[in-house]
């Protein structure tokens, strides 16, 4: 028996990105057993019934050194978080807290206008909320008329 499953468009988007993070990762991300010292920070993203919401980790970053840029249908997130203790000598054991400084770029859905983005910063976690954009609806076009707009309902299954 077949199933019938609903396309989510921002799941499947989502998971691409995932997974070609991983991919990349796989290949830029280990050499010789020893990993970069780049950092990209986790984010994850989910949908209401109005607004797709981006939530990056960003532990230690003081807001006022993160930066929230939209171009292009784009959001790029990009910071820089300092090393907070140097230690000198032979008393350095373990490392893998990552430094330094990180952007990563997110598409937004197309027809998403600028005042339609708002960031929140709150312990740690940055939260990019974008509206989703309207939906445009179709336009009959009658031969030798005006146009109107085609009227009709959605219902969810």
């Amino acid at each position: 028996m077949a199933t019938i499953l609903r396309w989510e468009p921002f799941r499947e988007l989502a998971a691409l990105q995932q997974d070609m993070s991983r991919l990349m990762g796989g290949w830029l991300g280990e050499s010789n057993g020893e990993r970069n010292r780049q950092w990209v920070p986790a984010v994850d993203v989910w949908e209401t019934d109005d607004e797709i919401v981006y939530a990056f980790d960003l532990p230690g970053i003081p807001q006022e050194k993160i930066n929230v840029e939209y171009e292009d249908g784009a959001l790029t997130v990009s910071a820089e978080r300092d090393r907070a203790h140097k230690v000198e000598g032979d008393h350095f054991y373990r490392y893998e807290r990552r430094f330094g400084t990180f952007a990563r770029t997110v598409g937004l859905p197309q027809g998403v206008a600028e005042e339609q983005i708002r960031a929140e910063y709150d312990n740690g976690v940055l939260e990019l909320h974008v509206a989703k954009p309207a939906q445009q609806k179709p336009r009959r076009i009658p031969v030798g008329g005006q146009q109107s707009a085609i009227e009709g309902s959605a219902e969810r299954a």
